[in-house]
């Protein structure tokens, strides 16, 4: 993991910081950027978060699919934690939290919407920081590879389905159009778009050269997007964060204990089932965390730029990177749970 990579949280901290200034003391900034939407859908985010989704989505190799019938068990237990358990545990213990323990914090309409963004971020796994808590853990990189592949295919037919059962039994509206449109706008287009740009330029410059000059290139992109998206948002909520900074405490309890819960699960099956530990390790880390690039954009499309749910979202990418190196010291340090033939690292 790279420095940059390895303190994300410190500079989503600062970005934060920063747009929480800007918002409170250069309120016209932010209020003219908000007002500039189409469709619903705030023009300036939108192509910050193409800036994050489209270098990720440019890594997926769809010819690893070939190898799907490889170590099925793995699979198995990534399919069944990221769309069968995960989405659900998310949403049961966002409604309790939400909903019933910090229902004296939290007024009604504004506990519904950091519901709506917790579920966002639970119904879509991972996509991009997987791949570098895989290598952590001395996962078997070509596997996660598929897993990924596959979870990205789900994505484009599941997800708003899922999330508008969810939040339909949480009696939040939602607009099936927009959220069908955003996943339309933040993954299919973005997943065309990225393998059309590999396949074209793999075959004029090969794979080589595009692994190992342009991918390493692009990739700095995504989180310059997600650090300027972070900026913004925040800066439009400044004055609400600063009144209401014992709501970013409370947002991040249920979606720490979703962390560990779903790692867990996915893990101690794996070691059950008896699973090389380089897979059963990148398969937990697969299902506790998300794709908050596409969680934070559907929420801006959805619920507004100055949602409760899209504060959620962000939320969880504060959370993210230190609960995830937390997961690998202890994925690292459990091996020797597994069997002596089962516990070696992806070389």
């Amino acid at each position: 993991m790279g420095f940059f990579d390895k303190f994300l949280s410190l500079w989503v901290a600062l970005c934060i910081a920063l747009g929480v200034l800007i918002g409170i003391l250069l309120p016209g900034v932010p209020g003219f950027l908000g007002g500039l939407e189409y469709a619903g859908v705030n023009i300036p985010i939108a192509v910050l978060i193409w800036l994050m989704i489209l270098p990720m989505m440019m890594k997926i190799d769809f010819s690893s699919l070939r190898n799907v019938g490889r170590k099925p068990k793995g699979l198995v237990v990534t399919l069944v934690m990221n769309w069968l358990i995960k989405p659900f545990t998310m949403y049961g213990l966002s409604y309790l939290f939400f909903r019933v323990i910090f229902r004296a914090f939290l007024p009604p309409e504004l506990a519904n919407e950091y519901l709506a963004g917790a579920v966002l971020l639970g119904a879509a796994p991972c996509t991009a920081m997987v791949f570098v808590w895989s290598a952590l853990t001395k996962g078997d990189s070509a596997y996660t590879l598929v897993q990924v592949a596959i979870n990205d295919l789900i994505l484009i037919v599941a997800y708003a389905p899922i999330v508008m059962f969810l939040l339909s039994l949480g009696s939040v509206p939602v607009p099936a159009d927009t959220v069908l449109f955003s996943v339309v706008v933040f993954v299919v287009l973005p997943l065309a778009a990225g393998w059309l740009f590999r396949w074209a330029t793999v075959r004029r410059r090969g794979l080589e050269w595009f692994t190992g000059v342009l991918l390493p290139k692009v990739s700095v992109v995504t989180p310059v997007g997600l650090l300027l998206t972070l900026v913004m948002i925040f800066s439009l909520q400044g004055q609400t964060l600063v009144d209401n900074l014992l709501h970013i405490l409370l947002i991040a309890l249920p979606l720490v204990i979703q962390t560990f819960l779903i790692f867990g699960l996915a893990y101690l099956w794996a070691r059950v089932w008896k699973i090389p530990h380089c897979i059963s390790a990148p398969a937990g880390m697969i299902g506790a965390s998300n794709f908050f690039e596409l969680a934070v954009a559907v929420a801006v499309a959805v619920f507004g730029v100055n949602s409760g749910a899209a504060l959620a979202t962000v939320v969880g990418v504060l959370v993210e990177v230190p609960v995830m190196l937390a997961l690998v010291r202890f994925a690292n340090r459990t091996r020797s749970w597994w069997p002596e033939g089962l516990r070696e690292g992806a070389q």
